[in-house]
């Protein structure tokens, strides 16, 4: 996992966009395969630049020519993370449909269409289900939640799909 809020956003640690997007090559080029993630903080959230945010990040990413088969995205905004407040079904599809195309663009469909775009916002089996369905969610990066015994209605939630 690469990219992590903690490791963009710790002041001691302060992670840029291109180093990010460098250690991700390096780990795909060692046979890793990378969640690389992405997400605003609260601040940009309301001043309304989530999409600018995570097409900034995903640039940094596009722009080292990674062998995206290798590659799953995770959108976590920064500020659902561990704090119980989660992005509504339709703001992270609108999140994860801009960002596959952005893909599509610049990157190409045929990648925009194959590469998988997780939600990682305080997934619970409360939200897991209406979360599922929606069509660019293609998973969920689960933290906290991972460790309740309910963790398994989180893990079935992709029968929503169907």
């Amino acid at each position: 996992i690469l990219g992590h809020s903690e490791r963009r956003h710790l002041p001691q640690l302060k992670e840029s966009d291109d180093t990010i997007a460098t250690k991700t090559m390096y780990a795909i080029s060692k046979g890793l395969g990378v969640i690389y993630c992405i997400g605003e903080l609260l601040e940009e959230r309301e001043a309304g630049k989530t999409i600018e945010v995570c097409e900034r990040q995903m640039k940094a990413l596009a722009s080292k020519n990674p062998d995206w088969s290798k590659i799953v995205i995770a959108y976590e905004p920064v500020w659902a993370i561990g704090t119980g407040k989660v992005a509504s079904p339709e703001q992270a599809e609108e999140v994860h449909a801009s960002l596959r195309s952005w893909m599509t663009s610049h990157v190409s469909k045929a990648v925009s269409d194959k590469v998988r775009i997780l939600y990682g916002g305080s997934v619970s089996p409360g939200n897991c289900d209406e979360l599922a369905k929606k069509p660019n969610i293609d998973g969920f990066l689960v933290g906290g939640a991972s460790l309740k015994p309910d963790f398994v209605k989180i893990v079935e939630s992709y029968k929503s799909k169907a």
